[in-house]
């Protein structure tokens, strides 16, 4: 829902989110820097501490049961899948050497790293794959993640570094599902995994070990000395809690953090001197990740998509691009980014019309009875809250704005900012709000059966705006039968056009990544991916050097 810089990071938690992955489109600096350009290349060198900033702290660190940002963005360097993208986002090995998949596509058999341990040094083996997989579809496991796995007819394990699965039907994102953390069987086979002592003290296979948790503050990650992929270079990784961007932005300029996540405002004007760049290297990338109005459609003045569509009508997103996001952004009408094979650029626009707007209203039966000057209907006033995560000045803004040009129409609105534990816990989990301003991440892969069909809408699930159709339950279930991409194509540019109708979401906005990372930092690679694929290769040379412990 936040997003973390590190594209490792990121591809996982958009796996988490709804196994998907994020995409980053491009890399470069306003200042025009290119790495390794006009400068003597330092020698690699181990040792000091990382501190990147999170706007919220973790939940739980077992992958199976989170489904915040916060918590993802620390799993990702404690586990591994079997596979991920790589810099291209090309489907490379990481827990599994190599795979074939059979000629009727309903048969990958993965073949094992033999050189991985967990970080107890139990070895891993094709035992914990399978425990992964049942651990998933366990109905007594309390995920969001099991749809995946619920595709699959049978495994097998035929020794300890082979993983076979079996699909009864064709199942196109199958070979990046298997992305997903894999956790120890050891430690929770035959255990209650929401009581699990692992939840605060992880044990993965990843770059880094769990070293320290304090609630509220910090996480501490120290490097695997084992990990099969080669040591990490950086020692150490501090995420330190910190719910607010001003408060992040002081303590960036003062060189307590390592990363940050800046805000267009920041990115454009507050750090623009000579003396942040000396400090700070600053990178600008159009990723897929986009924000949205999501409408709780159990609230009975949503129900009718003449309302939805009239709200969609009803905002200037380009001004909140302008006004907000300071041009660093893309106006928003789907799922899925411009530049993508998915995207169907022919489907019902919502631009900035508020007569059109309040024309939808009145045949929706709104109108303004007693001149007060608030809409009305069967003597019920059309008046709402937004709710949106505390320490997020762009959702709070944009709803500032949506709240400025709802009134235009007659519409009341109430802004709530909400801090981020709380929001998930009481308000976005159980589906107990009127409307919410939040992101989803995408990328390569288009299925998103999880955040649309309607058997997701139960608690914790990612439907949570409670929306259902039946034809695009149907197209979300063809469109993960096929494999030919123009077929696959056709079923989601339907399903693009349904939501476009329907107006469950009012899609805003694409925003552009802005991170500044500390200018002692060497290794970075900007890349399709982003710049965080290769974290373990980032490293500071020894004369640099901070943090000596």
């Amino acid at each position: 829902m936040t997003r973390s810089l590190m594209s490792r990071n990121n591809l996982l938690i958009c796996l988490f989110v709804f196994l998907g992955l994020l995409i980053l489109s491009g890399c470069d600096q306003r200042e025009g820097y290119i790495p390794g350009a006009n400068e003597e290349a330092p020698e690699p060198a181990y040792g000091d501490t990382f501190i990147e900033a999170s706007l919220g702290d973790a939940s739980v660190l077992l992958p199976v049961i989170s489904s915040d940002s916060a918590s993802s963005s620390v799993n990702s360097q404690l586990y591994n899948g079997l596979v991920r993208y790589d810099k291209d986002f090309r489907i490379e090995g990481e827990l599994a050497e190599s795979w074939e998949i059979s000629a009727d596509d309903l048969t990958i058999t993965f073949h094992l790293r033999k050189d991985v341990k967990w970080h107890d040094g139990t070895p891993f083996t094709s035992a914990d794959v399978k425990f992964n997989y049942e651990l998933y579809i366990d109905p007594n496991t309390p995920t969001s993640y099991a749809e995946a796995f619920k595709q699959v007819a049978s495994v097998e394990t035929p020794d300890p570094y082979t993983f076979v699965v079996h699909y009864d039907k064709p199942y196109a994102p199958a070979l990046i599902r298997w992305g997903m953390p894999i956790h120890p069987r050891h430690l929770l086979e035959g255990e209650d995994v929401t009581k699990s002592p692992l939840g605060r003290h992880p044990i993965g296979t990843g770059p880094y070990k769990f070293k320290e948790w304090v609630t509220g503050e910090k996480i501490v990650l120290e490097a695997n000395p084992d990990y099969f992929e080669g040591r990490p270079y950086i020692k150490r990784i501090v995420y330190r809690v910190i719910p607010d961007q001003t408060t992040q932005l002081l303590e960036l300029l003062t060189g307590n953090l390592d990363l940050m996540n800046l805000t267009p405002l920041q990115y454009d004007r507050q750090t623009d001197t000579p003396a942040f760049r000396r400090l700070y290297r600053k990178y600008r990338y159009l990723g897929f990740s986009y924000t949205y109005l999501g409408y709780n459609l159990k609230r009975p003045m949503f129900q009718d998509r003449r309302v939805r569509q009239a709200l969609s009508y009803a905002i200037n997103k380009q001004e909140i691009i302008d006004g907000v996001l300071l041009g660093y952004g893309a106006i928003a009408t789907v799922p899925y980014k411009t530049d993508t094979w998915t995207y169907n650029p022919d489907v019902p626009r919502y631009d900035y019309n508020p007569d059109k707007a309040r024309e939808l209203l009145a045949e929706a039966g709104w109108t303004d009875s007693d001149g007060d000057g608030i809409l009305d209907k069967d003597g019920v006033a059309f008046s709402f809250t937004i709710v949106t995560n505390q320490g997020n000045d762009l959702r709070a803004k944009t709803g500032e704005i949506i709240q400025r040009r709802f009134k235009d129409i007659g519409v009341d609105v109430k802004l709530r900012i909400i801090e981020w534990a709380t929001f998930l816990k009481e308000f976005i989990n159980p589906s107990n709000f009127d409307a919410t301003i939040l992101g989803w991440s995408g990328g390569p892969e288009p299925d998103q059966y999880n955040i649309w069909h309607s058997s997701k809408t139960g608690p914790r699930e990612l439907n949570f705006i409670g929306y259902k159709n039946p034809e695009v339950d149907e197209l979300l279930d063809l469109g993960r039968r096929v494999f030919d991409q123009q077929k696959r194509k056709e079923y989601y540019d339907r399903f693009q056009y349904i939501l476009a109708e329907d107006q469950p979401y009012t899609f805003l906005y694409f925003g552009e990544s802005l991170p500044a990372v500390s200018s002692r930092i060497h290794g970075i690679e900007p890349a399709p991916a982003g710049i965080g694929y290769n974290f373990i290769r980032w490293f500071v040379p020894k004369n640099e050097q901070k943090y000596i412990r």
